[in-house]
């Protein structure tokens, strides 16, 4: 649809050159992580064994229980230790969901909770491997070698890195009601965090947690100033390549400067700035988000819908609207702009502020930005094609 040549996006630019696209900031997200996971060919060697894992155990009822008994024999072991802690809302039992694409949060539960069994499905692969018969031996025995691999437990927390990271900014822009400047804040710091990863301490401290994990683990850890010997692919792509260069440069690196380019490249600067300034209008907790200079410069990003006139005047009778809504009781308990320009009509007050309820009308139709939508398409393809296959004509209208 936002085809720059053919599709909707140019034909709605024809019409009119000051509209612009602003696409779901959740599925931007899910698109930033999506381009990286497939785009980066290590990234694509993890998910598949991730994919492969889970397809060897399957979750039968057996291999579940088989889970469940050495995630217990584990904990046993770790509590007698005192490797763990113990209370209320500790050591829940987890399982092991297939991820799924359309929500990318899924495979930050995944890859977390792979980490926390690791020993119970290392132990849960040997005994398949071992006890099993014909394809699923064969296959449990094939993972068990990737799975102890340093290369595996290197990228599986690489990838619970850059998911924690971004797991708070995607858990906010899921929210049914989004704060748009809360979500813009939390952009910035998610490219912050990712930003001091990538640096010398940032790779350091990283490497050291992987390599505890490894010597805890039982995993070979590989010495970073030897040769690259891959798992599962040819050596000749990666002759004379070291582990430093691999690890470093072409995994570390390079995931985390991927992610960053596409977070600057879908969370554009212009969109970025017009919903800042389109949160100056939000009449919560008494309109304490109001800023005049914010609306005069949202009035710009629409010259044919502002002139120069209408503009230098929006400075002064904004200075009036905010005077007038704080001081009406009317105005004090509203939550959305929608609620706010139901109010301004209901009291008569349009005409009296015609330029502000103009910019207002052009700020209702951004909220498109908030997952909300997303799911309104959910919904109407559920209705549209799973229920009216079920139901009578009646009915379904």
């Amino acid at each position: 649809m936002k085809g720059h040549v053919n599709g909707l996006k140019k034909l709605i630019m024809e019409e009119s050159p000051s509209a612009y696209y602003v696409h779901c900031f959740a599925h931007q997200l899910q698109l930033t992580l999506v381009a990286v996971a497939k785009e980066n060919i290590d990234c694509q060697w993890f998910f598949g064994q991730l994919a492969y894992l889970l397809n060897v155990l399957d979750m039968s009822c057996k291999k579940i229980r088989m889970l469940r008994i050495a995630q217990a024999e584990y904990m046993i072991e770790a509590l007698k230790l005192g490797e763990i802690e113990t209370g209320q809302g500790l050591n829940q039992e987890m399982g092991l969901a297939r991820p799924g694409d359309t929500r990318w949060g899924s495979h930050y539960r995944t890859v977390m909770h792979v980490i926390r069994l690791y020993p119970s499905i290392k132990k849960v692969l040997f005994r398949v491997g071992k006890e099993g018969k014909g394809a699923e031996a064969l296959g449990a025995q094939t993972m068990l070698r990737v799975f102890t691999s340093f290369e595996f437990v290197f990228l599986l927390h690489m990838m619970n890195e850059i998911f924690g990271y971004t797991n708070d900014l995607c858990n906010a822009l899921q929210k049914r009601e989004q704060d748009i400047v809360n979500a813009m804040d939390l952009l910035e710091l998610t490219k912050v965090e990712l930003d001091v990863l990538r640096r010398d301490a940032g790779w350091e401290k990283f490497l050291k947690n992987v390599t505890s994990f490894c010597e805890k683990q039982k995993v070979k850890v590989v010495d970073m100033d030897g040769k690259y010997i891959p798992i599962q692919r040819s050596a000749k792509f990666y002759r004379g390549a070291t582990n430093y260069h691999r690890f470093h440069a072409d995994m570390f690196l390079g995931v985390i400067d991927r992610q960053l380019q596409e977070l600057n490249s879908r969370f554009d600067e212009v969109n970025t700035e017009l919903l800042r300034c389109m949160a100056a209008f939000n009449p919560a907790n008494s309109f304490s988000a109001f800023d005049n200079e914010k609306l005069v410069k949202l009035a710009g990003f629409y010259p044919r819908d502002f002139d120069f006139q209408e503009r230098n005047q929006l400075h002064f009778q904004l200075r009036n609207y905010i005077n007038d809504v704080r001081n009406d009781e009317n105005f004090k308990n509203l939550r959305s702009l929608a609620d706010l320009s139901m109010m301004l009509v209901k009291r008569d007050m349009v005409s009296r502020y015609d330029i502000v309820y103009k910019l207002l009308k052009l700020v209702l139709v951004l909220p498109v930005a908030t997952a909300g939508v997303e799911r309104i398409f959910s919904a109407m393809n559920t209705i549209k094609n799973k229920l009216r296959s079920k139901m009578g004509q009646d009915f379904f209208e």
